[in-house]
């Protein structure tokens, strides 16, 4: 029998070719399955999650953890924040300062909260991309004081257990420069000393050589490590990854942006890591795309929530691909020997959990509809064919098959995704499947697959063109406040015990000196807020520096970059400064000056500043009496609004608000 993708099946008659595949155990099993998982971080890429509405933030949170509901993932890997740029925004330290702890910073804590309450078993991990500057003693550079470093990480490990009662799995070494032996080694030593043996450590997390070098020649160090970790490896390895006979991941992956060809990048590496790179888990970045759209990589999750303002999100592809293992698939199963590619194209990949389950997963992704990021991908082939596999081994006597399957439809673009067809009947331990091209299908012995649905979310709409926040939040849920995206420095809910006044509750920046970071970040602080479509407007905000003499603070309209291009942003920036000055400029490093003067501006005392900005020309009030006004505006066009600092230095703001004409 031949098995239709176009839910139908037919006789095939001689003239049908097949090529043969066999799926058996009775040779032995390959590599243990460790699992699929998303990366939150690296940074702020959850940033607006925490602000949507319920039902619909326990709505994304659902398909994307929920067992047997979307995808289901069996990790989450997290970033341990490091008050620094790390690519879409800064995520805050539990350790801004040396004699500082605080463990409910951020969202990091309540999403592995809400992912472990749908999947007790879910694997955590934790990696720093970056790290206060107090860390680094004055150098960006994290691995000079090792014992520092080492009691850094280990003491977030020991926060997550204590104050929420998480077992981080992992913990991840990154750099962009090198890895550290040394480090890695004294990281081990803490986390034992700390009774932290459970933990296990992921090397280099980032590129496959030099560390699997030294694991082949230091026998100290590859005690210590435990995953050899990969970022976008191309589905490919090195034979002295191999050699080392260590857990081999792709512990970042993906970076695609979600549509059609970005699920077909998902399908093809998912199977071909392992086929090409005996590669047991893969980890995409990023976990889900909640931050503003025209910050670097937008979209580049498996699923896409940016607006909870108006709590519209959309349930992109790549879940659904994701589904086609996580469903079907646990951590600790194994792979079969008996994976590889289609003589066609595409690839296919068996696992079993060595009780009498079968899994198999196939795809025929083509070139173009299947490109990733990065690496660059070769050119290839894949057309329509015929396949038969021969069940040997336990998997002999299965009879029956559930069947799942997903269609790329880039001619007529009506594709479908995770659809249960009618089960397969298994023959003489055969079975023939008839494959087109752009698709991917589970056949299974597991029966309890499930594509969950919600009713359709809120249309999709613009930030408020009216906004205002006044910050009066006495117990916070989180330390940010709503649809701020803080690029530079951390910007946090403040009570202001010496303020007697209207201003006891404020937001404040606490980054202090410039963090240990491998991005970009500026030299001063900023968090951006809104449309990045916004032209004219006018934005006002209460500001209050605590810097005598050198201190200073900006707001800002039509601001055109953040992420690791922050350091360029350009914009209307309208500063006041304590020495008793103001400036108003096009770019956020102040070099092209549209107008200064003096403002009588002092720390200590709570100052209004308001900026409008319309066509080319833009005017600023001083506590509601005019300081400037008419300064040419050289661009850009279009840009988010703003506030933040002259320098790494504390000031508070409040009563912010935005009128968009």
């Amino acid at each position: 029998m031949i098995y239709k993708l176009s839910f139908a099946i037919a006789l095939c008659f001689d003239i049908c070719i097949a090529e043969s595949y066999v799926l058996d155990d009775k040779v032995g099993l390959g590599r243990t399955f460790d699992g699929i998982g998303g990366l939150s971080g690296g940074g702020a890429t959850s940033r607006l999650l925490v602000n949507y509405a319920e039902p619909y933030r326990s709505q994304i949170l659902d398909y994307l953890f929920k067992p047997n509901f979307g995808a289901s993932l069996q990790i989450l890997k997290v970033e341990i924040g490091g008050d620094a740029q790390t690519t879409d925004g800064t995520e805050p330290s539990h350790m801004h300062y040396e004699n500082d702890e605080n463990f409910f910073r951020g969202y990091e804590w309540w999403l592995m909260r809400e992912a472990k309450k749908r999947n007790p078993n879910i694997t955590l991990i934790g990696l720093p991309w970056a790290f206060p500057g107090w860390v680094g003693h004055g150098k960006n550079w994290p691995y000079d004081f090792p014992d520092i470093t080492a009691s850094y990480v280990v003491s977030w490990i020991l926060g997550a257990e204590q104050y929420h009662d998480l077992n981080i799995d992992y913990v991840g070494i990154w750099n962009e420069r090198n890895f550290d032996s040394k480090y890695i080694k004294l990281l081990r030593y803490t986390l034992d000393k700390s009774g932290l043996e459970r933990v296990r450590i992921i090397a280099s997390d980032n590129l496959w050589q030099p560390i699997t070098y030294s694991l082949c020649v230091d026998q100290e160090l590859a005690e210590a490590v435990d995953v050899i970790g990969a970022h976008y490896p191309g589905t490919t390895t090195v034979i002295e990854a191999l050699k080392t006979q260590k857990k081999l991941w792709s512990s970042e992956d993906y970076s695609t942006f979600n549509d059609e060809v970005g699920g077909g990048c998902w399908a093809r590496i998912l199977n071909q890591n392992y086929v090409n790179g005996l590669m047991t888990a893969t980890i995409s970045w990023n976990l889900v795309a909640s931050y503003y759209e025209d910050l670097p990589f937008g979209r580049d999750g498996l699923m896409t929530a940016e607006e909870p303002w108006t709590g519209n999100y959309v349930v992109e592809s790549p879940i659904w691909i994701t589904a086609h293992t996580t469903q079907f698939s646990q951590p600790g199963w194994s792979y079969l020997q008996t994976v590889g590619h289609l003589v066609h194209g595409g690839s296919y990949v068996a696992l079993t959990d060595s009780k009498g389950n079968l899994t198999v997963v196939i795809e025929t992704m083509t070139h173009d509809h299947s490109v990733c990021i990065r690496p660059p991908l070769l050119p290839f082939n894949v057309t329509a064919q015929n396949v038969t596999f021969q069940l040997k081994g336990s998997f002999a006597s299965i009879k029956e098959l559930q069947v799942w399957q997903s269609k790329f439809d880039f001619k007529t673009k009506k594709p479908f995704f995770f659809k249960k067809l009618s089960p397969l009947k298994i023959y003489d331990g055969s079975f023939t499947l008839s494959l087109d091209v752009d698709e991917v299908y589970t056949l299974t012995t597991i029966s309890t697959g499930q594509k969950g649905t919600y009713p359709d979310p809120p249309a999709s709409g613009p930030f408020p063109k009216v906004y205002f926040d006044d910050f009066n939040v006495a117990n916070p849920s989180f330390s940010e406040a709503p649809d701020f995206a803080d690029q530079t420095g951390v910007f946090e809910y403040y009570i202001n015990l010496t303020d007697p006044g209207p201003h006891v509750f404020t937001l404040r920046q606490v980054v202090t000196q410039m963090p240990v970071t491998w991005a970009t970040d500026a030299d001063q602080t900023i968090s951006v807020i809104g449309d990045y479509k916004w032209q004219n407007l006018t934005v006002m905000c209460d500001v209050f520096m605590e810097t005598v003499k050198t201190g200073g603070v900006f707001i800002a309209a039509r601001v055109d970059k953040g992420g690791q291009s922050v350091r360029s942003a350009k914009g209307v920036f309208f500063w006041v400064f304590a020495d008793g000055s103001y400036k108003v400029t096009n770019d956020l490093v102040g070099k092209t000056v549209l107008a200064e003067g003096l403002s009588g501006t002092r720390a200590y005392g709570w100052h209004t500043l308001t900026l409008t900005v319309e066509g080319e020309y833009a005017t600023g009030l001083l506590n509601g009496y005019p300081l400037w006004k008419d300064a040419v505006v050289l661009g850009p066009k279009n840009g988010w609004a703003a506030i933040g600092t002259h320098s790494f230095e504390l000031a508070q703001f409040d009563n912010f608000a935005v009128e968009v004409k």
